[in-house]
């Protein structure tokens, strides 16, 4: 599916209600489906990735052949979950999937006792596993490669026999997720500590005495209506309700970095007003993403848009997410006349021309949802812009294009 947007003859407004964060979402799922707790999950993700998890973990016992998709953090977390639980299964997924590491979160549940097999290429899915109980015990790990080894290592670690100590070697990349996971542990009842890079799981069970557990709605989805405004006139606002001051996501960061394009934000009770209340700062910005990688190629697109200049650093994990997302932003941008510069980690832009605005871009998704999303304000600038494949948003927001349609972006497929 192709779909045509059009820059907007008046500015956009309204309200939305944004999907519930997908991070929150499949770590209550883990834990739910662990502990057996009955208890309802209010404002679940509607995303490809939070519904594959949802499937996997009601039909284990009914399949032994689990296929996810295009969804990473599926298939970490349910390497660690299927390691416990006993039966025989086979864990795989896309194509792009099996070319995504995940050998760390491997060794280190092997030398935990776990039973893992590669099915095709050493360090990488489809994975055979025969699930067991599990001792537990001291290991170490390495923080470079993906936060989500280390949180799919804790969600099941109250469940080891004798517990978990988790020695993180090296810098922790998306550090407040590994955060998000421990806060989330112990709402449910965990007993976690972390000093340093040391990080242990005493073998309690979860526990949990409400009906009900709301999941925040998502922040990485709220960057995509920063831009929008970022890139709108001044005096434009939207709403965008579930989100809180005090959250456990680290993309909630894009309300402090948007006030360096005149964005900013006001607190209610259960909802964010954003206002264009000035012009961008025009001067260079250096920003470190390594806490929040999700939301740089959005933060990108809105720089590119404004014609500010940037050096952006800590995008290491950017290369091994659905795309090589840096890559990808090279080539797509380079379609507005504009030049980025990057290596593995970085990305530098200097202003030298103005974007192409009077022209029919049509920008590729590379099977990855936040490339569809991050680009679509730009359609505020240019006359007419084409996402290719956009059903890809389904992975995480499958609502996106009908809400951009609701504040008054206009679109038809073609």
């Amino acid at each position: 599916m192709q779909l045509q947007l059009y820059k907007p003859s008046v500015p956009v407004s309204g309200k939305i209600e944004l999907p519930g964060s997908k991070s929150i979402s499949n770590r209550v799922l883990i834990i739910k489906a662990l502990s057996g707790i009955n208890f309802s999950i209010l404002n679940l993700s509607d995303s490809d990735d939070t519904n594959h998890l949802k499937d996997a973990l009601e039909n284990y016992n009914h399949s032994s052949i689990i296929d996810v998709g295009h969804a990473g953090t599926d298939m970490r977390f349910l390497t660690a979950f299927l390691s416990l639980k006993n039966g025989d299964y086979q864990l795989t997924g896309s194509e792009r999937l099996q070319q995504r590491p995940i050998k760390d979160l491997v060794d280190v549940l092997r030398i935990l006792g776990a039973d893992i097999t590669y099915k095709k290429n050493d360090g990488f899915p489809p994975l055979q596993i025969k699930g067991k109980q599990l001792q537990g015990g001291s290991v170490e790990i390495s923080g470079k490669v993906s936060s989500q080894f280390i949180s799919a290592l804790l969600l099941v670690a109250p469940y080891f026999t004798d517990g978990l100590e988790i020695t993180i070697i090296s810098e922790l990349v998306s550090k407040p997720y590994v955060s998000m996971t421990i806060e989330i542990m112990r709402e449910f009842g965990a007993t976690v500590e972390w000093h340093e890079n040391k990080i242990k799981v005493s073998p309690v069970p979860y526990s949990y005495s409400k009906a009900n557990y709301i999941v925040e709605s998502d922040w990485s989805a709220a960057s995509y209506y920063y831009s929008i405004v970022a890139l709108s006139k001044v005096g434009t606002q939207l709403t965008i309700q579930n989100l809180f001051k005090k959250s456990l996501q680290a993309d909630s960061a894009c309300a402090d970095i948007y006030e360096n394009f005149g964005v900013t934000t006001t607190f209610l009770d259960n909802e964010i007003i954003i206002l264009k209340s000035g012009d961008a700062n025009k001067s260079k910005l250096k920003l470190d993403f390594i806490q929040c990688p999700d939301i740089t190629q959005t933060v990108v697109c809105t720089c590119v848009g404004l014609q500010i200049p940037f050096q952006f650093i800590g995008l290491q994990t950017l290369k091994v997410k659905e795309t090589d997302r840096i890559l990808a932003l090279r080539n797509e941008i380079k379609k507005l006349g504009i030049e980025i510069i990057v290596s593995d980690k970085t990305i530098d832009f200097e202003v030298t021309s103005p974007i192409v605005s009077d022209k029919i871009i049509s920008i590729g998704t590379y099977n990855d949802h936040r490339m569809a999303m991050s680009f679509a304000p730009l359609s505020l600038l240019i006359e007419t812009i084409i996402i290719e494949d956009a059903k890809v948003v389904s992975k995480s927001y499958p609502l996106f294009w009908e809400h951009l349609k609701q504040i008054g972006i206009n679109q038809i497929l073609v």
